[in-house]
């Protein structure tokens, strides 16, 4: 399965939005958008996609949040992030959710590391155009925007690793009262930890623990079966 190029409208002030999609969503009744790490969209977030596409027969989607810029070292990345218009990334994954829709998929997944994966509970909260999700290591930032996690509707599966010292973004002081705050407000929420570290699931990062990894994307795999159908 080879990805093709797209651009879907999107109300972030940058315009357009580019990306890669897998499979085609005007015959697949189910699509997962995969969100970019703080590197962009490289070749392993497409992999991954990729991978997800081939694992469960849904189309599969990348927003490239940074527009052509991808990241090869942590300094650069950290600047990627800095000069990211938060809101705008969150939209753009708003509107390729309602682009697959308009194609004639019934339901959208989102999932997404890191970075990606404060942005899938972001896009969550504030939009109603995803219908399950599925973030790894990544709360959005208290920095980035209050949000009203009340408001979460849809299903969604967290996964973090119990050794994970991003502390204020994904260590277990951050997603431990993140979880008890949505089963407070009654939000269909499940939390997966892995006796593991951050980038737990990317195969190129020094954090990859292969055992977390496999198990956390067949807990994936099942949810989106169960949720997107």
């Amino acid at each position: 399965m080879s990805g093709r190029k797209i651009e879907v409208p999107s109300e972030n002030p940058l315009g357009p939005c580019p990306g890669v999609i897998f499979g085609d969503p005007t015959t697949t009744a189910a699509a997962i958008i995969v969100i970019q790490e703080w590197w962009g969209m490289n070749q392993h977030i497409q992999d991954v996609a990729k991978l997800i596409a081939e694992k469960t027969n849904f189309v599969t989607v990348v927003p490239d949040l940074y527009r052509g810029k991808v990241a090869i070292d942590r300094e650069t990345a950290g600047h990627y992030v800095q000069d990211l218009n938060w809101e705008g990334a969150v939209q753009d994954v708003d509107a390729f959710a309602r682009y697959l829709k308009s194609q004639g998929v019934k339901k959208v997944g989102a999932t997404g590391f890191c970075l990606g994966g404060a942005i899938t509970i972001a896009v969550v909260t504030e939009f109603d155009s995803v219908d399950a999700a599925a973030p790894f290591y990544g709360i959005p930032r208290a920095n980035q925007k209050t949000y009203d996690y009340s408001r979460i509707k849809v299903p969604i599966q967290l996964h973090f690793g119990e050794k994970d010292e991003a502390k204020g973004f994904s260590s277990p002081e951050d997603y431990e009262p993140f979880y008890a705050k949505l089963k407070e407000y009654g939000v269909p929420a499940e939390l997966y930890t892995y006796d593991a570290g951050h980038a737990f699931a990317n195969t190129t990062s020094p954090g990859f623990n292969k055992e977390a990894y496999e198990l956390s994307f067949s807990r994936i795999f099942a949810f989106f079966e169960k949720n997107l159908k």
